[in-house]
């Protein structure tokens, strides 16, 4: 089940385009909404102390880059946690390191993710991830050795990234040239060599086969085609985008 609930999510990158670009994957999506980027961990409790609490974060995308050792992340979450209460924490590494894995865990972070495996899809994980369950992308899966221990074994894994055989490379590479990046049919034709009534065509194309894996699912009217090729273009392949009570409604103010 995905919440309703309009996110509000603070991201920590050291890295500017690593901030930037998570910022704009997760503006396409209406259940989520940036309200910090936060270069380091010292600049949050001042923004905290600036705002009102009805303006804190629901989740916090943390980077670990700023943690030399394991016991630094674990004293860094615990302080998050004491001072906002029901947060969700979702770790993200660059490579898989267990003593990282086991510190999030231990501290009751929500999830413990490598950046490579989440991708574009960084929206639908963040939603995916409002779970009791402590979860690990697939690489960090991958990585754990058999005497690992029991509670990373026994985590949840996010699913891959929704796959769609019938895109063809070109098709898929206009979806992302003019949905991703948001490129006008005109810079997306001079990137790939064709015209522009070639990429619109691809792009038309790309919407009907996006649009067809939509069994059952509602969007609110609302919503561009663009937005809606974005959400489709990034989902993860478990069909866990349906809510309970009904479809997939979100909540996030233009």
């Amino acid at each position: 089940m995905i919440s309703k609930t309009n996110l509000k999510v603070m991201v920590h990158d050291t890295d500017f385009y690593g901030r930037n670009a998570i910022s704009s994957y997760l503006a396409w999506d209406r259940r989520t909404r940036v309200v910090h980027l936060a270069e380091s961990i010292g600049e949050i409790p001042h923004w905290l102390a600036e705002h009102t609490e009805a303006e804190w974060p629901d989740v916090i995308l943390l980077d670990t880059f700023s943690s030399p050792t394991a016991d630094h992340l674990r004293g860094l979450i615990r302080q998050l946690h004491e001072a906002i209460q029901d947060l969700l924490i979702i770790v993200l590494d660059r490579s898989v390191r267990l003593d990282y894995a086991l510190a999030a865990l231990d501290t009751v972070a929500g999830a413990y993710f490598l950046r490579n495996d989440v991708g574009l899809q960084i929206a639908w994980a963040i939603v995916w991830a409002q779970r009791p369950e402590f979860a690990i992308s697939q690489s960090v899966l991958e990585t754990l050795p058999e005497e690992a221990d029991e509670r990373l074994q026994n985590a949840v894994v996010l699913p891959q990234r929704r796959r769609y055989p019938e895109l063809t490379d070109r098709i898929r590479e206009a979806i992302q040239l003019c949905v991703v990046e948001g490129m006008s049919a005109d810079l997306a034709a001079d990137e790939m060599g064709v015209s522009p009534h070639t990429i619109r065509s691809y792009v038309k194309e790309g919407y009907r086969i996006l649009e067809s894996y939509d069994i059952g699912v509602e969007y609110p009217p609302e919503m561009s085609a663009q937005e809606r090729a974005f959400m489709r273009f990034t989902a993860l392949e478990e069909d866990d985008y349906q809510d309970n009570d009904g479809p997939l409604s979100p909540t996030k103010e233009d």
